[in-house]
């Protein structure tokens, strides 16, 4: 992916991972345009950043979806990047003998996997046009192995990994480059409420966002940060890639 001169919309882009990627790209001279659902969250980061545009776009509404890629595309027709990013994360305990909160579950699977989708099937055909593009998902590390106690959140995360190795696979005769970002436990929002328990310690943002910068200038289709390249390298063997080589042709 080049780093810079490039037209980049990026989805959950007021906060964590989002915002940290948007501000660091916007920086290496790349036109950025933000999304969130929360109009004031996108003021907030607008008076922060004057050069970053926003767009309001709810990931869980298709219409939503349609209206923001509608809108951006007529303002910003040289969009060649989109970042999916949006996502939420919740507990739930299967063995606690309590109601599965139906709303909460909805949450994670239409903002982590469905928006996601929706969103990369609303700007492909635009991508498409560009003599250069890029799609990058940000799925996690939780992705390849679980942490039992978000088992929602992990499921819909190695959805989001199948789901970017198989449009890779169809795109491979497009301009469109289709990378995945693996992030590692990340000190942001997304963890608030929800200690380690003596688990891994999270990353600090600004380590994260310098070292997914520096992946995504060296290349590379699959780019596990830190200890994520621990948990990918756990479950993605040479001999796996070679049978889905053979599979699909």
């Amino acid at each position: 992916m080049e780093m810079h001169s490039n037209t980049i919309f990026i989805t959950g882009g007021t906060s964590g991972i989002g915002r940290g990627l948007a501000e660091a790209l916007a920086k290496r001279g790349n036109r950025v345009i933000g999304s969130s659902r929360r109009t004031d969250a996108l003021k907030s980061v607008a008076a922060a950043n004057p050069g970053i545009e926003q767009v309001r776009m709810d990931v869980t509404d298709p219409a939503s979806i349609r209206t923001a890629m509608a809108d951006v595309i007529a303002r910003f027709p040289e969009l060649n990047v989109v970042i999916n990013n949006a996502g939420v994360q919740r507990r739930h305990d299967f063995a606690a003998d309590q109601p599965l909160d139906e709303q909460a579950m909805l949450d994670e699977v239409n903002t982590n996997l469905l928006g996601l989708i929706r969103c990369a099937a609303a700007f492909l055909p635009h991508l498409k046009t560009r003599p250069r593009a890029t799609l990058i998902n940000v799925s996690s590390g939780l992705a390849f192995v679980p942490l039992v106690r978000f088992p929602i959140y992990c499921a819909t995360k190695a959805a989001v990994h199948s789901f970017t190795v198989s449009i890779r696979h169809q795109l491979r005769g497009t301009a469109i480059e289709v990378i995945e970002l693996i992030p590692p436990y990340v000190a942001t929002n997304l963890g608030q409420g929800h200690p380690p328990s003596g688990g891994p310690v999270p990353m600090p943002l600004d380590a994260f966002i310098a070292d997914a910068m520096k992946a995504l200038a060296t290349g590379g289709q699959e780019l596990a940060i830190s200890q994520a390249a621990n948990l990918h390298a756990a479950v993605t063997t040479e001999a796996a890639k070679a049978l889905f080589a053979r599979i699909n042709g």
